[in-house]
Formats: C-alpha cells, sequence, structure tokens
C-alpha cells in the first residue's frame, strides 16, 4: 500500500469519523471502501452510457424481440 496526503473539509472529516467509529473501523480503510465503491460506479455509469449509445446508433427494430405466442413456454397449469 502507498500512503498519501490529502484535503478534506472539517465537517465531511467529522461526519467520517462519527461513521467509521460506529462502524469499528479506521479512516483509511473507510476511505478505500468509498473510492473503491466510486470507481466502481463510475465504471457502470461509462457502460450504461456506452449501452445507451449503441442503442442510439442502432434502434430496435418493430419486432425485433417479438416471439411467437405459439413459441411461449408456459408450463404445467
Amino acid at each position: 500500500m502507498k500512503t498519501i496526503q490529502m484535503t478534506i473539509d472539517e465537517p465531511l472529516l467529522a461526519e467520517v469519523d462519527r461513521t467509521i467509529q460506529a462502524l469499528d473501523t479506521t479512516r483509511s480503510a473507510f476511505i478505500r471502501q468509498a473510492l473503491q465503491l466510486a470507481l466502481r460506479q463510475q465504471r457502470i455509469a461509462e457502460m450504461e452510457r456506452r449501452h445507451a449509445e449503441g442503442y442510439a446508433r442502432y434502434p430496435i427494430q418493430p419486432d425485433e424481440f417479438d416471439i411467437p405466442e405459439s413459441e411461449h413456454a408456459w408450463g404445467a397449469l
């Protein structure tokens, strides 16, 4: 691991400190977890953007996903 220095405003730090105390963890562990979550959310947002961009370029065609009713598997009723 690498040690870094960062600047954080006091009200946010106070909230972090209250939270880590309630969770019985450390600032470092809490901030690492928060950064991992933020990075995961960023990756998801990027995939969603690319997904939407793909559908904008190649829109769904009428009847593209229609399945004839005779092909539906209703199971035992």
